[in-house]
């Protein structure tokens, strides 16, 4: 089962930057999830999505990956663009 490895970016609605150097691994969905009958709920059959491993660095991830015969694919972590404004540009 293809699984990604990533890195978590900062949250935009906050300025820390925690837990933004834990590497992630996740599966792929196996199947589209469905609108469950009763409930109306979206859900599939998969369990491997419940699956999220946390990593110190891409190469622990990648190893991981490698030693239980994981196809992973590494997704670049996004680069930080600051957007520098100044209070006086509300005005103007």
């Amino acid at each position: 089962m293809p699984a990604r490895i990533y890195q978590n970016p900062k949250n935009a609605m906050q300025s820390g930057k925690a837990k933004t150097h834990i590497w992630v691994l996740e599966f792929e969905p196996a199947e589209a999830k469905k609108p469950d009958p009763l409930t109306g709920w979206a859900g599939s059959g998969d369990t491997q999505q419940q699956v999220r491993l946390t990593f110190p660095s891409q190469e622990a991830a990648s190893a991981y990956a490698k030693k239980y015969g994981i196809a992973a694919s590494v997704k670049a972590t996004p680069e930080k663009r600051l957007k520098l404004q100044a209070y006086a540009d509300n005005f103007g």
